[in-house]
């Protein structure tokens, strides 16, 4: 058991450091099991005479210390396992320090670390502090200039900046780098190692040549094609779009294998998990090449949006986070279509940050406090802050926005600020009073909205009554209303458009719209493109939203009516009254849908994907994830033998005989057909069952492998045993396809999975230490294949539990993110519910947990 009990950091306590450091200077003799790094850091006080210096420092051996040249003495100053204290220092001065590291030894992979045989560093959130000395808090900036030294065999030695030097030094070999942008230390980036570098150009709006290199495993430079042409288009894009033009000559990527996160923004040295990086035909699918394009835009929109701007504490992580992901949100729908994208991170909110919101995890979007700020890297900050900035937008319009936009990034160019500093500047900007607006930060949950309606036929007005309110959640019991955007347009009962578009913000508890001149009685369109984070309930009819499935003009809200109309008709069988007349009623307006030439590949496959288990498990109280497998397989089925001809039919139309392309175009006609294997899979007779071998054996991309591999995996049997052994011959070197062999089996959803995932946890090719393997397998489990998860034995929780122990020992934050899936045990019956919290608390009762899973599984059981 602890013995201790870890103290919260609160947004409260929140003091300036008392100290700048204008200058940092660091050098760094690389040995993979003793490294050792010396910082001279001119430091000046600001703050209070007398203070003490506090500098941050875990994991590191202390060699010397020194002020302005001159050693100190043991009693001038104090060491323990998370700092460095000086008792008395000078006004100004020049501290140098010296520690021994052991990067060969990190396999947390925070900090300096080994990943392949190379040096590779992630300091965002608190890594810096196990490199050297340091206040590692994002308010500290300043101007870092690096000497690298290492073994000849490391060809290249990488940092943040310009090169300024490089050459041979005896038997070794030296860099030296130097920024000239103050930055905070989580931008600190440092790599050493054999690569191969891809060579490129940009040429910016104002006519100045920037310099890319990519840096890859030797042999993947072809890989890294996709990722510099993502780049490339992205900087142009942030150029007409927000104005922005990168600043330095010199943009790096470098791709590793071993990565917590999926990239980080590092200034100038952008440091990537390979998976988001590499791409090809015969080893990428075309999600892999739509998060890579995603990814890259994102992390070089940090340039301005986290670097040139950054955070004044990590309480304002969704000031860089939000805004960039709403950044390349918005340029990935540029890219592939705005209709389709938006449908798919609608998708990925409600899986992950809806479900969040709804259990016992749920934070604010700007958190109040936190044990390990590792545990805040969430969907509530990414994915809902960036729905935030889209409503923002909304109710100001383009052009206020883009004008507010402008004022940050000029009043606070080279700070680090906060959430009020960015939405004055909107409020300054368009001359609108936002406070009320500010509650979308504070306040956690997610609001659900009704809207009813009434039509006076003779007086031809229609009256909205629309009503707001959001759960309680942990240490929020009481909610106030938010201003949310509800975009509305009117359809008649054939389709035909009555009202366009239009914005009613509803910003009080209830609010009532009459609008007059509404010819017939109108079909509802509600929440249009999606244009606030909420649940949606109307007095919609499943006649309306049939209409609004068959002609709806904003293709989300079409979507959605489908969405809906499949949930009921599951739900309603899952709790013991099917709808056998409704059922086929889906079944054929689904097929009118898919014979429509005037939709696009992309879309149709959206509209034959049903809603998730996980997110129908958010709409039942409780959720019984058996029953809910069950209903579903009984909708997937009956579509598939309704419409058995048209999905043969369209899956051999899709079928592409030229060469690959990665355009979005093509890319969806890829989709649809992998979307009609799917759903012929749930009827396989002999049939289907060949047409889906065919499909696996002639696929000539990865796209149309794994579009393949899935269907016969789910169908089981000796089907399933050859494909899967087919395929990992076949890709058996390659680590990248292996997660796909690997996840691909995380969703099994036969009844012998669990078996089988434990047998896999002991394959040669599982790697426990790597997160990308890991993710693959036991992630992909416990969060995507739920009726085999909550088995009623609770096997799938005890194994999960053993996991996150596991892990636990070596990789905290990675350990953390695994609690997620049993957080949720209010939601489920009061048998699985039991057996859930059982392993919650054999978790949090370990002993030498760490804070970052001990936060969580304590709020969990909360």
């Amino acid at each position: 058991m602890r013995t201790d009990t870890p103290q919260p950091v609160r947004l409260a306590d929140y003091r300036p450091f008392p100290f700048a450091i204008e200058t940092t200077r660091l050098i760094f003799d690389l040995h993979p099991s003793q490294t050792r790094v010396k910082a001279e850091l001119a430091v000046r006080r600001s703050g209070a005479k007398g203070e003490p210096l506090v500098l941050d420092g875990e994991r590191l051996k202390l060699l010397s210390v020194a002020i302005d040249g001159q050693a100190l003495s043991a009693n001038q100053y104090a060491v323990d396992a998370e700092r460095l204290t000086i008792h008395e220092v000078p006004d100004q001065f020049v501290l140098t320090t010296e520690v021994e590291i052991d990067p060969s030894a990190n396999k947390a992979l925070m900090g300096l670390y080994m990943s392949g045989g190379r040096f590779c560093t992630q300091c965002e959130a608190e890594g810096f502090r196990t490199i050297t000395y340091f206040p590692d808090r994002p308010d500290v900036l300043s101007r870092y200039s690096v000497r690298i030294e290492a073994d000849r065999k490391f060809t290249h030695l990488l940092s943040n900046g310009n090169l300024i030097d490089s050459g041979p030094v005896g038997e070794r070999f030296f860099a030296e780098w130097e920024d000239p942008f103050p930055k905070p230390c989580y931008l600190f980036a440092l790599v050493a190692g054999h690569l191969d570098v891809l060579i490129d150009k940009f040429t910016t709006m104002s006519g100045r040549e920037i310099d890319i290199r990519v840096f890859v495993d030797p042999g993947q430079g072809s890989r890294a094609i996709y990722a510099a042409d993502s780049l490339k288009r992205a900087m142009k894009w942030d150029e007409d779009t927000f104005g922005r033009e990168y600043d330095l000559d010199l943009f790096m990527i470098v791709a590793v294998r071993d990565f917590n996160f999926g990239a980080m923004e590092n200034k100038g040295l952008n440091i990537f998990n390979s998976s988001l990086l590499l791409a090809d035909p015969q080893t990428a699918t075309d999600m892999d090449y739509e998060r890579i394009e995603a990814v890259v835009a994102h992390e070089y929109f940090h340039n301005w949006t986290g670097n040139r701007i950054t955070c004044r504490d990590w309480f304002q992580l969704c000031l860089k986070e939000g805004f960039t992901v709403f950044r390349d949100q918005s340029f990935s729908a540029d890219m592939r279509g705005a209709a389709v994208q938006r449908i798919k991170d609608v998708r990925a909110l409600r899986a992950r940050q809806f479900a969040e919101d709804a259990g016992p995890l749920a934070h604010p979007v700007r958190p109040s406090s936190y044990l390990k700020i590792d545990n805040f890297y969430t969907a509530t900050i990414y994915e809902k802050g960036s729905e935030i900035i889209r409503m923002l937008k909304t109710i100001l319009g383009a052009a206020a926005f883009r004008k507010g936009s402008d004022l940050y990034f000029e009043r606070h160019d080279g700070q680090a600020t906060t959430v009020e500093a960015f939405i004055a500047c909107f409020a300054e900007a368009s001359g609108r009073d936002l406070s009320d607006f500010f509650g979308w930060y504070e306040q956690a949950g997610t609001p659900s909205v009704t809207i009813d309606t009434a039509y006076d036929q003779a007086a031809k007005a229609l009256t909205l009554t629309f009503a707001q309110s959001t759960a309680p959640t942990p240490g929020q019991p009481t909610k106030k209303p938010l201003p949310i955007p509800i975009a509305i347009g009117l359809l008649s009962a054939d389709g035909a458009v009555l009202r366009d578009t239009e914005i009613v913000l509803l910003d009080t508890e209830t609010l009532t719209v009459r609008w007059d001149g509404v010819a017939s009685a109108p079909v509802l369109s509600a929440l249009r493109g999606f244009s606030a984070p909420v649940n949606l309930s109307t007095d919609a009819r499943p006649a309306d939203r049939y209409v609004l499935f068959g002609a709806d003009p904003d293709l989300f809200n079409r979507w959605e009516a489908g969405q809906t109309l499949a949930r009921d008709l599951i739900l309603a069988r899952a709790t013991g009254a099917p709808d056998e007349v409704g059922e086929e009623r889906y079944a054929d307006a689904l097929g009118q849908a898919l014979v429509d030439d005037a939709a696009e590949p992309a879309f149709k496959a959206l509209l034959l994907a049903l809603p998730s288990e996980p997110d129908l498990a958010l709409m039942s109280e409780p959720a019984d994830p058996a029953a809910l497998h069950e209903a579903r397989n009984h909708l997937r089925t009956r579509i598939a033998v309704h419409l058995g001809d048209l999905l043969r039919r369209l899956h051999g139309e899709m079928q592409s005989e030229g060469e690959f392309s990665d355009s979005a175009q093509a890319a969806g006609r890829r989709a649809l057909r992998n979307a009609c294997a799917d759903a012929l899979a749930a009827d396989p007779h002999d049939e289907n069952l060949m047409r889906l071998v065919g499909h696996f054996e002639a696929a000539r991309n990865m796209t149309d492998m794994i579009g393949g591999l899935y269907p016969l995996v789910a169908t089981g049997g000796v089907a399933r045993e050859k494909a899967l052994a087919s395929f990992h011959y076949a890709w058996k070197t390659e680590p990248l396809v292996l997660d796909k062999w690997f996840s691909v089996q995380g969703r099994d959803p036969n009844p012998d999975v669990l078996e089988r995932i434990v047998a896999l946890t002991q394959h040669p090719d599982f790697e426990p230490t790597n997160p990308n393997r890991l993710r693959a397998l036991v992630s992909t489990f416990a969060n995507f294949n739920p009726a085999r998860f909550h088995d009623p034995s609770g096997a799938g929780y005890r194994f999960l539990a053993d996991q996150i122990l596991a892990v636990d020992s070596f990789n905290p934050m990675t350990a953390a993110r695994l609690i997620e899936p049993l957080g949720g045990w209010r939601r489920y019956g009061p048998e699985l519910g039991k057996l859930m919290r059982e392993q919650l608390e054999r978790v949090a009762a370990h002993p030498e947990l760490s804070k970052n899973v001990l936060e969580l599984a304590t709020k969990a059981l909360a």
